[in-house]
Protein backbone atom coordinates (compact mmCIF):
# COMPACT_ATOMS: atom_id res chain seq x y z
CA UNK A 1 0.00 0.00 0.00
CA UNK A 2 1.67 3.19 -1.05
CA UNK A 3 1.87 6.02 1.59
CA UNK A 4 -0.28 9.49 0.99
CA UNK A 5 1.99 11.98 -1.34
CA UNK A 6 4.01 8.93 -3.06
CA UNK A 7 4.42 9.27 -6.60
CA UNK A 8 4.69 6.43 -9.03
CA UNK A 9 5.08 5.59 -12.28
CA UNK A 10 1.52 4.91 -12.67
CA UNK A 11 0.70 8.69 -11.39
CA UNK A 12 3.21 9.85 -14.56
CA UNK A 13 1.97 7.68 -16.73
CA UNK A 14 -1.65 8.95 -15.87
CA UNK A 15 -0.69 13.07 -15.84
CA UNK A 16 0.86 12.42 -19.65
CA UNK A 17 -1.68 9.87 -20.73
CA UNK A 18 0.79 7.58 -21.78
CA UNK A 19 1.68 3.77 -20.89
CA UNK A 20 3.51 2.95 -17.37
CA UNK A 21 5.51 0.99 -19.36
CA UNK A 22 6.84 4.06 -21.85
CA UNK A 23 7.25 5.76 -18.35
CA UNK A 24 9.25 3.36 -17.16
CA UNK A 25 11.48 3.48 -20.22
CA UNK A 26 12.54 7.15 -20.06
CA UNK A 27 12.93 7.01 -16.66
CA UNK A 28 15.57 4.03 -17.18
CA UNK A 29 16.76 5.75 -20.43
CA UNK A 30 15.45 2.59 -22.07
CA UNK A 31 15.42 2.73 -26.07
CA UNK A 32 12.34 2.28 -27.67
CA UNK A 33 10.95 6.13 -26.24
CA UNK A 34 10.90 8.97 -28.41
CA UNK A 35 13.75 11.84 -27.27
CA UNK A 36 11.30 14.28 -27.06
CA UNK A 37 8.63 11.86 -24.50
CA UNK A 38 11.72 11.33 -22.71
CA UNK A 39 12.39 14.54 -21.61
CA UNK A 40 8.60 15.19 -20.97
CA UNK A 41 8.54 12.36 -18.63
CA UNK A 42 11.85 13.10 -16.94
CA UNK A 43 10.43 16.53 -16.35
CA UNK A 44 7.43 15.65 -15.04
CA UNK A 45 9.00 13.14 -12.64
CA UNK A 46 10.66 15.79 -11.17
CA UNK A 47 8.08 18.01 -10.75
CA UNK A 48 5.86 15.61 -9.22
CA UNK A 49 9.02 14.70 -7.12
CA UNK A 50 9.14 11.04 -8.13
CA UNK A 51 11.85 9.21 -6.12
CA UNK A 52 13.75 6.35 -8.17
CA UNK A 53 14.09 3.22 -6.72
CA UNK A 54 17.37 2.79 -6.77
CA UNK A 55 17.62 -0.40 -4.72
CA UNK A 56 15.28 -2.53 -7.13
CA UNK A 57 16.98 -1.41 -9.90
CA UNK A 58 20.55 -2.13 -8.63
CA UNK A 59 19.44 -5.84 -7.51
CA UNK A 60 18.42 -6.48 -11.32
CA UNK A 61 21.77 -5.68 -12.19
CA UNK A 62 22.96 -7.52 -9.43
CA UNK A 63 25.39 -4.53 -8.41
CA UNK A 64 24.27 -2.04 -5.93
CA UNK A 65 27.18 0.48 -6.37
CA UNK A 66 28.41 0.79 -3.02
CA UNK A 67 31.02 -0.23 -1.08
CA UNK A 68 30.77 -1.49 3.00
CA UNK A 69 33.48 -0.34 5.44
CA UNK A 70 34.52 -1.52 8.54
CA UNK A 71 36.67 0.53 10.48
CA UNK A 72 37.61 -0.33 14.59
CA UNK A 73 36.73 3.24 15.59
CA UNK A 74 35.64 6.29 14.26
CA UNK A 75 36.90 8.93 16.95
CA UNK A 76 40.05 9.06 15.28
CA UNK A 77 41.90 11.28 13.13
CA UNK A 78 43.73 9.06 11.04
CA UNK A 79 40.06 7.29 10.74
CA UNK A 80 38.46 10.42 9.55
CA UNK A 81 40.99 10.82 7.06
CA UNK A 82 41.09 7.12 5.57
CA UNK A 83 37.24 8.25 5.21
CA UNK A 84 37.68 11.11 3.54
CA UNK A 85 40.08 9.84 1.13
CA UNK A 86 37.66 6.79 0.34
CA UNK A 87 34.76 8.96 -0.08
CA UNK A 88 36.44 11.29 -2.81
CA UNK A 89 37.48 8.15 -4.88
CA UNK A 90 34.13 6.48 -4.59
CA UNK A 91 31.95 9.32 -5.11
CA UNK A 92 34.32 10.13 -8.32
CA UNK A 93 33.66 6.90 -9.99
CA UNK A 94 29.86 6.48 -9.04
CA UNK A 95 30.43 4.14 -5.97
CA UNK A 96 28.81 5.26 -2.54
CA UNK A 97 29.99 3.99 0.81
CA UNK A 98 28.32 2.57 4.03
CA UNK A 99 30.73 2.82 7.24
CA UNK A 100 30.36 0.88 10.56
CA UNK A 101 32.86 0.63 13.13
CA UNK A 102 33.81 -2.46 15.17
CA UNK A 103 34.61 -0.72 18.59
CA UNK A 104 37.77 -2.62 18.67
CA UNK A 105 35.97 -5.71 19.03
CA UNK A 106 35.73 -8.64 16.84
CA UNK A 107 32.33 -9.75 17.92
CA UNK A 108 30.99 -6.66 16.87
CA UNK A 109 32.99 -7.44 13.48
CA UNK A 110 31.54 -10.32 12.70
CA UNK A 111 28.11 -8.99 13.15
CA UNK A 112 29.23 -5.33 10.63
CA UNK A 113 30.57 -7.87 8.26
CA UNK A 114 27.37 -9.89 8.34
CA UNK A 115 25.51 -7.08 8.05
CA UNK A 116 27.44 -5.49 5.30
CA UNK A 117 26.47 -8.64 3.57
CA UNK A 118 23.39 -8.51 3.57
CA UNK A 119 23.38 -5.22 2.60
CA UNK A 120 24.75 -6.55 -0.87
CA UNK A 121 27.62 -4.48 -1.11
CA UNK A 122 29.82 -5.12 -3.96
CA UNK A 123 32.86 -5.25 -2.16
CA UNK A 124 34.30 -4.60 1.21
CA UNK A 125 37.30 -2.09 2.86
CA UNK A 126 38.11 -3.19 6.49
CA UNK A 127 40.38 -2.23 8.92
CA UNK A 128 40.52 -4.81 11.73
CA UNK A 129 39.47 -4.65 15.08
CA UNK A 130 42.76 -5.09 17.39
CA UNK A 131 41.20 -8.32 19.19
CA UNK A 132 40.86 -9.89 15.47
CA UNK A 133 42.77 -13.34 14.87
CA UNK A 134 41.32 -14.95 12.49
CA UNK A 135 39.37 -14.44 8.76
CA UNK A 136 36.62 -16.74 9.39
CA UNK A 137 34.15 -14.81 9.59
CA UNK A 138 34.91 -13.11 6.14
CA UNK A 139 34.63 -16.40 3.98
CA UNK A 140 31.11 -15.21 3.06
CA UNK A 141 32.78 -12.92 0.66
CA UNK A 142 35.68 -14.86 -0.24
CA UNK A 143 33.36 -18.25 -1.30
CA UNK A 144 30.57 -15.46 -3.06
CA UNK A 145 34.14 -13.79 -4.91
CA UNK A 146 33.29 -10.35 -3.29
CA UNK A 147 36.59 -8.38 -2.95
CA UNK A 148 37.67 -7.48 0.05
CA UNK A 149 40.82 -4.69 0.66
CA UNK A 150 42.58 -5.07 4.16
CA UNK A 151 43.97 -1.34 5.47
CA UNK A 152 46.31 -0.39 8.01
CA UNK A 153 45.08 -3.22 10.82
CA UNK A 154 45.58 -6.12 8.34
CA UNK A 155 45.83 -9.73 8.98
CA UNK A 156 49.70 -11.09 9.29
CA UNK A 157 51.25 -13.02 6.88
CA UNK A 158 48.25 -13.55 4.89
CA UNK A 159 47.55 -13.85 0.80
CA UNK A 160 45.39 -10.89 1.16
CA UNK A 161 45.29 -7.57 -0.80
CA UNK A 162 46.25 -4.99 2.40
CA UNK A 163 47.43 -1.76 1.71
CA UNK A 164 49.81 -0.06 4.66
CA UNK A 165 52.88 1.60 5.66
CA UNK A 166 55.90 0.18 6.77
CA UNK A 167 55.46 0.18 10.78
CA UNK A 168 58.40 -1.60 11.59
CA UNK A 169 60.30 0.84 9.69
CA UNK A 170 58.54 3.86 11.31
CA UNK A 171 58.92 3.01 14.78
CA UNK A 172 62.94 2.34 14.18
CA UNK A 173 63.25 5.62 12.60
CA UNK A 174 61.49 7.03 15.11
CA UNK A 175 63.25 5.54 17.90
CA UNK A 176 66.56 6.28 15.76
CA UNK A 177 65.84 10.44 15.77
CA UNK A 178 65.87 9.85 19.71
CA UNK A 179 68.99 7.80 19.59
CA UNK A 180 70.34 10.31 17.05
CA UNK A 181 69.50 13.38 19.91
CA UNK A 182 71.51 11.09 22.82
CA UNK A 183 68.61 9.40 24.18
CA UNK A 184 69.75 6.55 26.57
CA UNK A 185 66.57 5.21 28.25
CA UNK A 186 63.45 4.96 25.73
CA UNK A 187 60.39 4.46 26.42
CA UNK A 188 57.42 2.72 24.12
CA UNK A 189 54.09 3.74 24.85
CA UNK A 190 51.92 0.88 22.37
CA UNK A 191 48.91 -0.91 21.60
CA UNK A 192 47.55 -4.18 21.33
CA UNK A 193 50.43 -6.17 19.87
CA UNK A 194 47.92 -8.43 18.65
CA UNK A 195 47.33 -5.76 16.23
CA UNK A 196 50.16 -6.02 13.31
CA UNK A 197 50.24 -1.79 13.40
CA UNK A 198 51.33 -1.88 16.84
CA UNK A 199 53.57 -5.10 17.39
CA UNK A 200 55.25 -3.57 13.91
CA UNK A 201 55.87 -0.57 15.77
CA UNK A 202 57.35 -2.29 18.92
CA UNK A 203 59.54 -4.60 16.88
CA UNK A 204 60.46 -1.16 15.01
CA UNK A 205 61.73 0.47 18.49
CA UNK A 206 63.47 -3.15 19.86
CA UNK A 207 65.39 -3.24 16.67
CA UNK A 208 66.55 0.23 17.02
CA UNK A 209 68.07 -0.19 20.02
CA UNK A 210 69.73 -2.90 19.44
CA UNK A 211 71.58 -1.41 16.34
CA UNK A 212 72.91 1.21 18.42
CA UNK A 213 74.06 -0.77 21.20
CA UNK A 214 71.35 0.20 23.98
CA UNK A 215 70.23 -2.20 26.64
CA UNK A 216 66.27 -3.27 25.67
CA UNK A 217 65.52 -2.00 29.94
CA UNK A 218 61.71 -3.09 29.27
CA UNK A 219 60.45 0.38 29.37
CA UNK A 220 57.55 -0.13 27.88
CA UNK A 221 53.41 0.18 28.46
CA UNK A 222 50.79 -1.55 26.47
CA UNK A 223 47.84 0.42 26.02
CA UNK A 224 44.67 1.37 24.59
CA UNK A 225 46.58 5.05 23.18
CA UNK A 226 43.83 7.14 24.64
CA UNK A 227 44.84 10.65 26.43
CA UNK A 228 44.40 8.46 29.67
CA UNK A 229 46.81 6.15 28.74
CA UNK A 230 49.17 9.15 28.29
CA UNK A 231 48.32 10.53 31.64
CA UNK A 232 48.94 7.14 33.41
CA UNK A 233 52.27 6.75 31.69
CA UNK A 234 53.24 10.17 32.44
CA UNK A 235 52.26 9.51 36.08
CA UNK A 236 54.82 6.05 35.80
CA UNK A 237 57.60 8.19 34.62
CA UNK A 238 57.33 10.46 37.62
CA UNK A 239 57.41 7.89 40.30
CA UNK A 240 60.67 6.46 38.78
CA UNK A 241 63.54 6.72 40.65
CA UNK A 242 65.89 6.91 36.69
CA UNK A 243 63.58 8.02 34.32
CA UNK A 244 63.35 7.95 30.51
CA UNK A 245 65.44 10.89 28.54
CA UNK A 246 63.23 9.89 25.46
CA UNK A 247 59.93 8.22 24.36
CA UNK A 248 58.19 7.18 21.43
CA UNK A 249 54.20 6.89 21.27
CA UNK A 250 52.53 4.88 18.93
CA UNK A 251 49.72 7.77 18.71
CA UNK A 252 50.00 11.40 18.91
CA UNK A 253 47.02 11.74 21.28
CA UNK A 254 48.94 9.93 24.24
CA UNK A 255 52.22 12.07 23.06
CA UNK A 256 50.46 15.34 24.12
CA UNK A 257 48.71 13.69 27.50
CA UNK A 258 52.56 12.47 28.47
CA UNK A 259 54.01 15.82 27.39
CA UNK A 260 51.03 17.99 29.51
CA UNK A 261 51.67 15.76 32.24
CA UNK A 262 54.98 16.39 32.54
CA UNK A 263 55.24 19.67 31.90
CA UNK A 264 53.07 20.18 34.82
CA UNK A 265 55.03 18.69 37.24
CA UNK A 266 58.06 20.41 35.91
CA UNK A 267 59.86 18.03 33.54
CA UNK A 268 61.34 19.95 30.73
CA UNK A 269 60.26 18.47 27.28
CA UNK A 270 62.25 17.89 25.04
CA UNK A 271 65.74 18.83 27.50
CA UNK A 272 64.70 16.47 30.27
CA UNK A 273 62.43 13.95 28.15
CA UNK A 274 62.49 14.15 24.21
CA UNK A 275 59.17 12.74 22.78
CA UNK A 276 58.04 12.03 19.49
CA UNK A 277 54.53 10.70 18.57
CA UNK A 278 52.28 8.81 15.42
CA UNK A 279 49.89 9.98 13.21
CA UNK A 280 50.22 13.88 12.88
CA UNK A 281 47.38 14.42 14.13
CA UNK A 282 46.79 18.53 14.20
CA UNK A 283 47.11 18.54 17.42
CA UNK A 284 50.46 17.82 16.92
CA UNK A 285 51.06 21.13 16.05
CA UNK A 286 48.86 22.57 18.61
CA UNK A 287 50.83 21.60 21.70
CA UNK A 288 53.91 23.75 22.84
CA UNK A 289 56.33 22.33 22.12
CA UNK A 290 55.50 21.21 18.93
CA UNK A 291 55.23 17.12 18.30
CA UNK A 292 57.75 15.17 16.39
CA UNK A 293 56.12 11.94 14.66
CA UNK A 294 55.47 10.19 12.13
CA UNK A 295 53.50 11.44 8.97
CA UNK A 296 50.95 8.73 8.29
CA UNK A 297 49.05 9.01 4.93
CA UNK A 298 45.46 8.63 5.99
CA UNK A 299 43.64 10.20 3.38
CA UNK A 300 45.91 8.47 0.70
CA UNK A 301 45.41 5.05 2.31
CA UNK A 302 41.83 5.66 2.01
CA UNK A 303 41.86 6.77 -1.57
CA UNK A 304 44.21 4.35 -3.06
CA UNK A 305 42.39 1.22 -0.72
CA UNK A 306 38.92 2.21 -2.50
CA UNK A 307 41.09 2.65 -6.06
CA UNK A 308 42.25 -0.51 -5.68
CA UNK A 309 38.71 -1.98 -4.95
CA UNK A 310 37.12 -0.43 -7.39
CA UNK A 311 39.74 -1.42 -10.33
CA UNK A 312 38.55 -5.04 -8.66
CA UNK A 313 34.82 -4.56 -9.14
CA UNK A 314 35.07 -3.12 -12.67
CA UNK A 315 37.68 -6.02 -13.97
CA UNK A 316 40.93 -3.51 -14.67
CA UNK A 317 44.24 -5.22 -13.87
CA UNK A 318 46.14 -4.32 -11.03
CA UNK A 319 49.81 -5.22 -10.92
CA UNK A 320 52.35 -5.88 -8.12
CA UNK A 321 52.18 -7.94 -5.06
CA UNK A 322 49.39 -8.24 -2.67
CA UNK A 323 50.49 -5.74 -0.34
CA UNK A 324 50.83 -2.27 -1.13
CA UNK A 325 52.88 0.07 1.31
CA UNK A 326 52.89 3.79 1.26
CA UNK A 327 55.49 6.05 2.32
CA UNK A 328 55.55 7.16 5.97
CA UNK A 329 58.14 10.42 6.91
CA UNK A 330 59.30 11.25 10.00
CA UNK A 331 58.49 14.96 10.89
CA UNK A 332 60.82 16.28 13.05
CA UNK A 333 59.58 19.49 15.59
CA UNK A 334 60.58 21.21 19.09
CA UNK A 335 59.55 18.14 21.16
CA UNK A 336 62.46 15.48 20.44
CA UNK A 337 65.15 18.10 19.34
CA UNK A 338 67.56 17.91 22.59
CA UNK A 339 70.61 19.08 20.12
CA UNK A 340 70.61 22.89 19.84
CA UNK A 341 72.54 21.52 16.08
CA UNK A 342 69.39 19.05 15.25
CA UNK A 343 68.03 20.40 11.91
CA UNK A 344 64.20 19.84 11.39
CA UNK A 345 62.72 18.55 8.11
CA UNK A 346 59.14 18.04 7.05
Amino acid sequence: MKSKGEVTIYDIAKALNISASTVSRGLNDRPGVHEDTKKRILKTADEMEYQYNIFARNLRKKRTNTIGVVLPRFNSYFMSAVIAGMENEANRTGYNLIVSQSQESVKKEVTNISTMFNSRVDGLLVSLACDTVNSDHFNVFFKKGIPVIFFDRVFKNADYKSIVIDNFKAGYDATTHLIEQGCKRIMHLGGNLKSNVYADRYNGYKQALADSGLAFNRLIEINTLNEQAGIDAANNILGMDVRPDGIFASNDVSAVAIICRLKESGICVPDDVAVVGFNNNPVSTVIDPNLSTIDYPGQKIGKVAASTLIKKLNNEQTQGSNTIVLKHNLVIRQSSLKKKSGSKSA
